[in-house]
């Protein structure tokens, strides 16, 4: 998904014609800590909550052109490129642009935590499984065949490097939610298995066994 297609609608910019009061207004009902500044439709900078606090709430915004930020992503990217910009520079919004430089947009973190929601596969059903690794023992298709050998199947996978460890942290995301099986394959195949979340088969066992018991004693 590109960026142009996450823009946050209710993030408007502003110009240099408005003054530190109006600027810092639309931030506070925003709920944003940096705003864009354009002039003839050309995207200028970012301006920022901190710059304007201590300033006197008439000056206009053209005085603070020496106070822009000029972090934008190009509105032809992908949106994970907007998503490295904003951890990044720890921003709350970010401004999108054309090649020309010309304003399109802005992407707000919500619109941003929503779209990695959906890439993660947060949203979908199905059970969690993480493997910690080294990244030499990485492969998709023995984890594949190996969930596939339980009669499931890997709906998202995503991967990070452990920065302490420097080992490979592979997230699965599982197409059922009974994952003992699979996860007793993985740890049989010298997988370690870090974390775990479903309705084991187990557990379902162990529920239905203590309803069974319950429902015996008030008999």
């Amino acid at each position: 998904m590109l960026n142009q297609q996450i823009i946050s609608p209710e993030i408007t910019p502003l110009q240099f014609d408005q003054t530190v009061e109006q600027a810092l207004k639309k931030m506070e009902d925003l709920g944003v800590s940096e705003l864009p500044v354009i002039r003839d439709g050309h995207f200028e900078g970012l301006i920022a909550e901190d710059d304007l606090l201590d300033a006197n709430t008439t000056r206009p915004l053209t005085e603070f052109q020496h106070d822009l930020q000029p972090f934008a992503v190009n509105a032809e990217d992908h949106f994970l490129m907007a998503a490295r910009l904003m951890m990044s520079r720890n921003l709350s919004i970010v401004p999108v642009v054309s090649a020309d430089k010309e304003y399109v947009g802005a992407i707000s973190q919500k619109s941003m935590l929503n779209r990695l929601t959906y890439l993660t596969g947060l949203m979908d059903s199905g059970a969690l499984i993480v493997v910690d690794m080294d990244p030499q023992q990485f492969s998709i298709s023995e984890l594949s065949k190996l969930v596939e050998t339980n009669d499931a199947h890997i709906r998202h996978l995503n991967t990070s490097i452990d920065e302490i460890t420097g080992n490979l942290v592979v997230t699965l995301r599982i197409n059922k939610q009974e994952v003992s099986d699979i996860v007793a394959t993985l740890q049989r195949y010298d997988y370690h298995v870090a974390y775990y979340s479903g309705e084991e088969h187990y557990e379902n066992e162990l529920r239905k066994n203590y309803n069974n018991l319950m429902n015996f004693l008030t008999m």
